[in-house]
């Protein structure tokens, strides 16, 4: 029992650390745990939103990834896979984990927008415009993200795309 309470604020402790951009004392007080194959789902999620922060994605993967396997229905989880598998240039194994999020949750236009994002630079722009089309379905106030978006800049004067993403007044 002592040592649940102890995991539990020593996860407080962490997203405390997290919220306020200090992914050093993140991993430090995560540390204090001791073994890290004994570290509940929420605290390999914590240990690899650290390390994603800090930039260090593939070593991210490792708790992202065992925080998966333990709780597969976390959304969360799923985006923080993607989102570092995206960035080491694994973009089939982004879209893997996004679709695993997509089976988790279906309605959230973040998953919907990052899977475009991810189909648009693997190449297959009709997956990237449908996931976009239903990013925008569920919440238009991702329109104001597209100009920025890096990711699109393949297909940004696809007439299809162009027609999608243009606001009719």
């Amino acid at each position: 029992m002592r040592s649940r309470i102890r995991l539990r604020q020593i996860e407080a402790e962490a997203e405390g650390y997290l919220e306020l951009g200090m992914p050093h004392h993140v991993l430090e007080a995560l540390a204090r745990l001791g073994d890290a194959t004994a570290l509940s789902s929420h605290a390999l999620y914590l240990q690899g939103e650290a390390l994603k922060t800090l930039g260090r994605y593939a070593e991210a993967l490792v708790p992202l990834v065992e925080a998966a396997r333990i709780a597969p229905g976390n959304v969360h989880v799923w985006l923080s896979i993607g989102w570092c598998q995206k960035r080491i240039g694994r973009i089939r194994a982004a879209i893997e984990a996004l679709e695993e999020a997509l089976a988790v949750a279906p309605g959230e236009a973040i998953v919907h927008y990052n899977l475009a994002c991810y189909f648009c630079l693997a190449g297959n722009k009709s997956r990237a415009l449908a996931h976009l089309a239903e990013a925008l379905l569920i919440d238009p106030a991702y329109r104001d993200r597209i100009g920025d978006e890096s990711d699109f800049d393949a297909i940004r004067a696809d007439a299809d795309f162009q027609a999608l993403t243009s606001v009719i007044v």
